[in-house]
């Protein structure tokens, strides 16, 4: 990705990177940064970044071939006639000059990060609904959408925390636009990556913490460290009481703390839930207000999310009574719960969950509003966690009547290696190949299959893709829409699609 039109001399960017040493002079001017050197050009200064699959260091001669007139390297390269900054780590280095090229945006933003494992995304979505409700404009950036000003923009990219160099232009660009924060989704990798650094975060969010990307990790111990940076570095932590972790990040957190939940005693706790069909109600109870919330979204865990978004609101200042009228009148977030209706005699339903936690919540939602069948459909990304695989499994075959475990982003990961990994799941919890479970690799074939096999009353879920528009197959980023399919098969099965 490359940073242009703007202009800044090296002498000062080295300045703001703190190189260990300097090979060669830094003098002239830098035009652009890149971390990609296919976008290197004239006056670009480039990042060689190690990646997953690749190391930036061996693009750095292409780069200076296209025209770079330094590199930021973690290694002096030979044979490279422009100066070289080297750097204990380039993603620090790369975070750095993001941060003054584009003038320090975070410090003109309230910034407020949202971290756990599921969550993330709805209470994002809800928290800015809230605190627009209250007189703010934030701006947003996450797994669905980044708003910028009143422009609410797709996020075709598949990282949740974007790369720093992105996240700073996306910080300048609300604060050019008028927002006066921002509401971001800060995933354990963005963190541990060093994608947040100079995001300068004033609120520090959890919501709930299962095992994920353990991959990255390596621990979950690592991984409950990556997602207690957020909490060292924001003076006021707001976390959810019930969740089992609460005490670690507690002791994590530098400053002020607030709470919130449902079973444990919290600043702002939620009492006498009532499930409906059209979401939950509830009564708040806070040191500022009490009274009676409805939030119009199925599941008990959506009331988590309601109410970190409650105690965002409440401590940007934002009148509870206020706030929770507008979270009575929330849209909801695609991809989240979104039901697929052709008109069909049974429901399809549509949810991002991809951990066996995130799965078994939308599988109990679904199961009282079930008269007939529950059928799960959902896979596993590859090159991701393992360990969940047969988690996902097991969870899924204990709580639906029929599972279908097909492909989801298997990446550079053979499909059937990872679905048989869920299957295996599947099976030691009880379920019978040909009976209960299915495993069909490709996911449209499986979509089918669940509409084929439904009939009146029947719940299909449709799980892991949510929101996204495509799926990942070796290194091919293919179009594809979960939504959409379903629409498809709903018509070949002679139901007439609706918008």
């Amino acid at each position: 990705m490359t940073a242009t039109a703007r202009r800044m001399g090296l002498g000062a960017l080295t300045d703001a990177i703190g190189p260990e040493r300097v090979v060669g002079i830094p003098v002239g001017e830098v035009a652009a940064l890149a971390y990609d050197s296919r976008r290197a050009a004239p006056g670009t200064l480039f990042f060689a970044v190690p990646g997953v699959h690749v190391d930036g260091h061996a693009f750095a001669a292409r780069a200076v071939e296209q025209g770079a007139v330094a590199i930021v390297v973690e290694r002096e390269l030979a044979g490279l006639d422009v100066p070289q900054l080297v750097v204990d780590r380039t993603r620090r280095a790369l975070a750095d000059a993001a941060d003054a090229w584009y003038g320090h945006p975070s410090e003109r933003l309230q910034v407020i990060g949202i971290t756990g494992t599921d969550g993330k995304t709805t209470s994002s979505f809800l928290a800015v609904e809230l605190l627009r409700a209250g007189g703010m404009r934030p701006g947003m950036i996450g797994t669905v959408a980044a708003d910028v000003g009143d422009e609410r923009r797709p996020n075709d990219d598949r990282n949740t925390t974007p790369e720093s160099l992105e996240l700073q232009e996306l910080l300048a660009e609300m604060v050019a636009a008028g927002n006066d924060g921002v509401v971001m989704e800060a995933t354990s990798h963005g963190l541990a990556l060093e994608r947040t650094r100079n995001c300068r975060f004033d609120v520090g969010v959890l919501t709930t913490v299962s095992s994920e990307h353990l991959e990255f990790h390596g621990s979950l111990e690592a991984y409950h460290a990556a997602k207690a940076l957020l909490f060292e570095e924001a003076p006021l932590a707001i976390l959810n009481a019930d969740e089992p972790t609460f005490d670690y990040f507690r002791a994590h957190s530098r400053d002020r703390v607030l709470t919130y939940g449902v079973e444990a005693d919290a600043d702002l706790r939620a009492t006498d839930l009532a499930a409906g069909p059209d979401g939950t109600r509830f009564t708040l109870q806070a040191p500022e207000w009490r009274g009676s919330v409805h939030l119009p979204m199925p599941g008990a865990y959506n009331v988590y999310n309601g109410l970190a978004a409650l105690t965002i609101a409440q401590a940007e200042g934002v009148d509870l009574a206020l706030a929770a009228d507008a979270l009575g009148r929330t849209a909801g977030v695609p991809g989240r719960m979104e039901r697929v209706d052709a008109g069909q005699p049974f429901a399809v339903v549509v949810d991002y969950a991809h951990t066996a936690d995130s799965l078994a919540k939308v599988l109990r939602t679904l199961r009282p509003i079930t008269r007939g069948r529950l059928i799960a459909v959902f896979g596993s990304a590859g090159e991701r966690d393992p360990t969940k695989r047969p988690a996902m499994g097991r969870v899924a075959a204990e709580l639906a009547d029929l599972v279908i475990v097909t492909d989801e982003d298997p990446r550079l990961e053979h499909p059937r290696v990872i679905n048989e990994a869920i299957a295996a799941g599947a099976r030691a919890a009880g379920a019978r190949d040909g009976e209960s479970l299915e495993v069909i690799d490709d996911r449209r074939a499986a979509i089918g299959r669940a509409v084929e096999v439904a009939g009146e009353g029947d719940v299909i879920l449709l799980a892991g893709k949510g929101h996204e528009e495509s799926i990942f197959y070796g290194t091919a980023k293919l179009p594809w829409d979960d939504r959409q399919v379903a629409r498809e098969a709903l018509q070949a099965a002679g139901w007439p699609t609706s918008a």
